[in-house]
């Protein structure tokens, strides 16, 4: 079997990121199935590698997560055209898989269909346009109504749909009826990120000898919510909490929120910029919790942030600052707890149990590697994707 991959963000374990396009290729070309992905590249001309047995295109798209929605459409409109106008060339393909976000990815995947008898199955990270509607980017009655019109004809016309939450689903199955929607959440890389004893002088670099560390590592946008980690950074500052926060990231508001935390003077911050995996995985090794953050708007909640998923195989306590199916799942699982996504003071009473009481802190981080290992290990989840392709074998 062939099969093609649309993802504008590829990225490999040297360059950092998001993996989970990796992940998902690695695990088909580790199953025997030729994978070919094409994506984006700020390189200003196109080339082709071969990594770990996945074929790579990279195309000069200019992308950068501090992009404004304007930039942002006409890049992943560019992209849309582009793969489309390479993927057609490509002989021999018995599939095509299209990740979003963002939507117009089910373009050329639609194309791609029409043209060359391609099926595709379509990926939905999370619920667009819902999600930019909610958020106002997209305020447009007719616009918004012919995004969703895109929406469904691309559910249509999809061999079948792949959700990253049940949430998401759950969505889904409300927009089109008698469609075949499979789970696949994002990964816990368990052999990569364990739970690992700190290095001597590590805490002591990054000034956080004798510290309780809460990081936050990820993208750094609009729909991040990021202020709501910035107060409780100042919450503590307040209350002389002997607590370091680590934001970890790269886009459009690091620039608004280094302004933040100057003016509120909050010497318990770090930035630490854009980093690879082997530095997040140095940063894990000095964390305590890790912090999963989103704007408090309803639709991000069915959301599938990949930190989470870092954060439950290092074995962190889990915080999150929404309500939705990640809220429901840490504190079932005793590996995390919710805040009240309109208080960031309520950090304050919700952390002081960890501090306090070691036992309780290491409790609560030996079920998060607990979870990870038991519901989201790459292996497991590798295995259950190529097998959703065998099961198209015949077409």
């Amino acid at each position: 079997m062939k099969v093609l991959i649309l993802h504008q963000h590829f990225n490999t374990p040297e360059k950092g990121g998001a993996f989970r396009s990796y992940y998902l290729a690695k695990a088909l070309v580790d199953h025997g199935i030729e994978t070919i992905v094409i994506t984006g590249s700020n390189e200003k001309s196109y080339y082709v590698e071969n990594y770990e047995g996945i074929k790579v295109h990279y195309l000069p798209i200019a992308y950068n997560n501090a992009f404004g929605f304007s930039a942002r459409s006409f890049s992943f409109l560019k992209y849309a055209w582009k793969s489309f106008q390479l993927a057609k060339t490509i002989q021999g393909l018995d599939f095509c898989y299209a990740m979003s976000v963002p939507l117009t990815v089910g373009l050329p995947a639609m194309w791609l269909k029409k043209k060359n008898k391609v099926p595709y199955i379509f990926e939905v990270g999370d619920l667009w346009p819902d999600a930019p509607i909610q958020m106002g980017f997209i305020k447009n009655y007719l616009f918004a109504s012919l995004l969703y019109q895109l929406e469904k004809t691309i559910y249509k016309k999809s061999e079948a749909v792949v959700a990253l939450s049940g949430s998401i689903k759950t969505a889904i199955e409300k927009k089109i009826a008698g469609k075949k929607i499979y789970i696949v959440p994002n990964i816990s890389d368990c052999a990569y990120y364990k739970p690992e004893a700190v290095v001597s002088g590590l805490k002591e670099r990054y000034k956080v000898d004798d510290k309780f560390v809460v990081s936050y590592i990820g993208a750094i946008g609009v729909a991040n919510g990021l202020d709501y980690f910035i107060e409780c950074a100042n919450a503590c500052r307040k209350a002389e909490l002997p607590i370091h926060f680590i934001l970890c990231g790269e886009g459009a508001m690091l620039s608004h929120l280094k302004n933040s935390a100057e003016r509120l003077g909050l010497k318990n911050l770090s930035f630490t910029g854009f980093v690879n995996r082997d530095r997040v995985k140095e940063i894990m090794s000095i964390t305590d919790a890790i912090f999963v953050c989103y704007k408090n708007v309803p639709i991000l909640e069915t959301g599938s942030p990949n930190k989470y998923f870092d954060g439950l195989a290092a074995g962190k306590l889990i915080i999150a600052n929404f309500g939705g199916w990640i809220k429901e799942e840490i504190e079932k699982a005793r590996c995390g707890f919710g805040l009240d996504p309109k208080h960031p003071t309520d950090f304050i009473k919700k952390i002081e149990p960890f501090l306090l009481d070691k036992n309780k802190l290491t409790a609560c981080q030996q079920s998060a590697r607990l979870l990870a290992e038991s519901k989201y290990d790459r292996k497991k989840w590798s295995k259950h994707f190529a097998d959703i392709f065998n099961k198209y074998g015949a077409l």
